[in-house]
């Protein structure tokens, strides 16, 4: 057999890392994957290449994150080896190697934002991000969409991307109002110079692959389509099986193969799915075999049941509805772009941040400038319940020199007697830049 499109897998188990020893996220969820993909001979198969993690390194999370105190207090090896298998397979992507690929990789990133105190929804830095910003900075790719089809909305990846208008986050998940972390509403469509950016489509519980196909005909192609993306990355989160022991959702291997089918990916990057024997070996050799252009309609669970997950005739209806929505909204994003360039030159946001995962709640208030020449740059004044209070001043790619001055300004004036930490993080000049108290 021959893969009609060349397939490079990465697999990181993390064999040695995990939360608590029986914590839903540990290294089994990819161990009996790693197990099913040899045994099925998935390996054997011309132009699938099996590809070897490295270590991301500290610029590369840098260009993300405001990790508190440093990278070195925040992060594990095992969480640069996760954010490195990306890193792999889009070296491999980008140098032809491959026409696309899978980092079966973990500890999983999505919930992870661009301020980092501790851990959140099982995740510390943003693998999917430090990847994208890799890809940017050393293969100039501009225009990205981002596709997270995990069960939990993928707030960390849209906080992180939430006033950049090169990238497209889509996120497909449970409702927030039944499902951590409780966010991704029709009505979070970006920030001031990014609106339209962010597309949020909360689908209700007992969604089947029928409800996740409609919305990818609906919304997330066409938007995909306008937006016109150099790559495409998904975010694959496995949660939406109607086995995962944490989520309320009906989807299958078969509805994830015809998905990844569909949207064509040029990276999946693995994120939840905690029905470790039940779903997780099945789904992603679905994936796979989707990916690859090969013929996945063997691909079964032991007990797999269409007609048992079928979705009802009221989901049905709540789907359609949600759709409709979003798309009224968008009609509306002309006329609030006008109103926000009409309006102050500097926007502000403030919010609560609670770390499930390390117990505590974060504070930010977070300042962006209007700007007609670039993203703009944004400044987050963020304090912890560990302790801890940053300023985080960020200047876009390409930011225009404007932007960069008054950063610069901030960041000088800012004091550390004030401040536990203040960080600059020009992505125009390439560095980050740090005070301490």
């Amino acid at each position: 057999m021959n893969a009609s499109r060349r397939t490079g897998l990465v697999f990181f188990p993390a064999f040695d890392w995990a939360i608590s020893p029986d914590h839903p996220e540990r290294e089994e969820r990819l161990l009996y994957t790693q197990d099913q993909v040899f045994e099925e001979g998935i390996m054997d198969i011309e132009g699938l290449t099996e590809l070897k993690p490295r270590l991301a390194s500290p610029d590369d999370v840098q260009r993300v994150h405001f990790c508190v105190p440093d990278i070195e207090h925040s992060v594990t090896e095992s969480h640069l080896i996760s954010a490195g298998g990306c890193l792999v397979v889009a070296d491999a992507l980008m140098k032809g190697e491959v026409d696309c690929g899978f980092a079966l990789v973990r500890p999983p990133g999505h919930h992870a934002m661009k301020v980092v105190h501790g851990s959140r929804g099982f995740c510390t830095i943003n693998v999917e991000a430090v990847m994208v910003e890799y890809l940017r900075h050393q293969y100039g790719v501009d225009r990205i969409a981002i596709v997270d089809t995990d069960c939990h909305h993928g707030d960390g990846t849209q906080d992180i991307y939430w006033h950049d208008p090169n990238t497209l986050f889509i996120s497909l998940h449970q409702d927030g109002r039944t499902l951590y972390p409780g966010s991704g509403f029709p009505e979070e469509m970006g920030g001031p110079n990014a609106l339209g950016t962010t597309v949020n489509v909360p689908l209700p519980p007992g969604t089947s692959a029928e409800g996740f196909l409609y919305v990818l005909e609906r919304i997330v192609l066409p938007v995909i389509e306008e937006f016109e993306p150099e790559l495409i990355v998904n975010s694959a989160g496995q949660d939406n099986h109607y086995s995962d022991p944490i989520t309320n959702m009906n989807f299958s291997a078969q509805g994830y193969a015809a998905l990844t089918e569909r949207l064509q990916p040029h990276i999946a990057v693995l994120e939840g799915g905690y029905s470790i024997e039940g779903a997780l070996p099945y789904v992603n050799v679905g994936i796979i075999l989707a990916l690859a252009g090969m013929d996945y309609s063997r691909v079964r669970e032991p007990d797999y049941d269409p007609d048992r997950i079928k979705q009802s005739e009221m989901v049905t209806a709540a789907i359609r509805q949600t759709c409709d929505q979003i798309l009224e909204l968008r009609k509306s994003l002309p006329a609030k772009r006008e109103k926000y360039v009409k309006g102050s030159q500097y926007v502000e946001r403030t919010r609560k941040i609670f770390y499930d995962t390390d117990g505590f709640f974060e504070g930010q208030k977070e300042t962006v400038r209007i700007c007609q020449e670039c993203a703009g740059l944004v400044s987050i004044d963020s304090w912890a319940d560990s302790g801890r209070r940053i300023l985080a001043v960020h200047v876009p790619r390409g930011g225009c020199e404007v932007c960069r001055a008054t950063a610069n300004r901030w960041f000088d004036n800012a004091s550390t007697r004030r401040f536990d930490l203040v960080c600059l993080q020009d992505r125009v000049a390439g560095t980050y830049q740090v005070k301490r108290a």
